[in-house]
């Protein structure tokens, strides 16, 4: 069987434009993030400047498009994007802080609570039996668990590696041994009942989970208070996320940041 590059005659490459919904610092972060490690290690030459480069990894993590598209509107090949993504997801999971160093910069603000919570994002289904893990029973989707840290109004300060979907809060809480560090500390910490049963200390709690109902025993009315008052210092924690999974929206201590103009961020991919 021969090979050939040839299209057939009535096909041919066709390109589009597509703007994508960026913040002009995500994309001028990455790129600083690049032109960096390239003057580090002593790269001369690549095909791409460092700006074009980013936008199209953001393109391939936030759009999901395929890296033959890509390379193919960009004159590249496939494994040169493949390349550039792997090599920037290296490079900005090394920036993420240890939770020893975020524990003792939250400390030293003067801080006393934080916030702790999990959250699932969406995934692909892939082929195989070791894609199970991702699957969340709760959600019934194939997603991943992180464990995120706020302060108290909702800005991220740390957040774990991705682990599958049908993790439970209060494992990734103890594989990276949140307790210890938070008591280290002398930090409290503000959680819903997901996390009940990681802190049994009753004298000193470190973690505030609230109470909870069941069939036999209901709540008294003191209880649904605290629960209330809880459920409110809880919610900045939701803000972090959004600001997570929103790539495009400002940050939550700064002014809005406009998005990049079409002009500088569409992309071509045949």
């Amino acid at each position: 069987m021969t090979r050939t590059e040839e299209r057939a005659e009535d096909s041919c490459p066709l390109v589009y434009q597509c703007r994508l919904p960026l913040c002009t610092s995500t994309v001028n972060h990455l790129a600083d993030v690049l032109r960096r490690h390239l003057k580090a290690i002593r790269s001369r030459w690549r095909v791409l400047p460092p700006g074009r480069t980013a936008v199209i990894v953001l393109a391939v993590l936030r759009h999901d498009q395929r890296l033959a598209d890509m390379a193919g509107g960009n004159n590249v090949s496939q494994t040169t994007v493949r390349h550039w993504r792997d090599e920037l997801i290296g490079l900005l999971a090394a920036q993420v802080p240890r939770l020893d160093r975020a524990r003792k910069k939250i400390a030293k603000r003067g801080r006393e609570v934080v916030l702790i919570d999990g959250t699932l994002i969406p995934t692909q289904r892939r082929t195989g039996s070791a894609d199970r893990r991702n699957y969340s029973g709760k959600l019934r989707r194939h997603r991943l668990h992180f464990l995120a840290l706020t302060d108290e109004i909702g800005r991220l300060i740390r957040i774990s590696a991705a682990r599958p979907g049908r993790t439970h809060d209060i494992t990734a809480a103890r594989h990276d041994h949140v307790l210890a560090h938070l008591r280290a500390a002398d930090l409290g910490a503000l959680a819903d009942l997901g996390f009940r049963g990681l802190d049994n200390d009753v004298r000193d709690p470190v973690i505030v989970t609230g109470f909870t109902a069941t069939r036999a025993h209901k709540l008294a009315p003191g209880q649904k208070d605290a629960n209330r008052v809880l459920a409110t210092g809880r919610a900045p924690a939701e803000h972090g996320f959004a600001h997570l999974k929103n790539t495009g929206g400002p940050s939550p201590n700064s002014a809005p940041t406009p998005l990049v103009p079409p002009t500088s961020c569409a992309l071509c991919w045949s």
